[in-house]
């Protein structure tokens, strides 16, 4: 696997619409997360909460969501 099709399966497009994505919450919430974890897209620090509540919906990469395991509360 070469480093390019990597790159581009784990990058979310950039041009997102957030005023049609915020219609649905739970789903702007996971894009959210999923950018700041993967992106370091925030404004502010992620609400563990937040985390847990989506953790298996996430699409963030493996490495992280390994870290991110051993550190939130259970």
């Amino acid at each position: 696997m070469s480093l390019y099709l990597w790159y581009n399966t784990r990058m979310k497009h950039w041009s997102v619409d957030t005023a049609t994505l915020q219609k649905d919450p739970d789903a702007y919430t996971i894009w959210r997360l999923e950018q700041a974890v993967n992106f370091g897209l925030r404004d502010g620090k992620i609400k563990a909460a937040e985390l847990l509540k989506y953790w298996d919906k996430l699409d963030i990469d493996p490495f992280k969501k390994k870290f991110l395991a051993l550190i939130l509360p259970a």
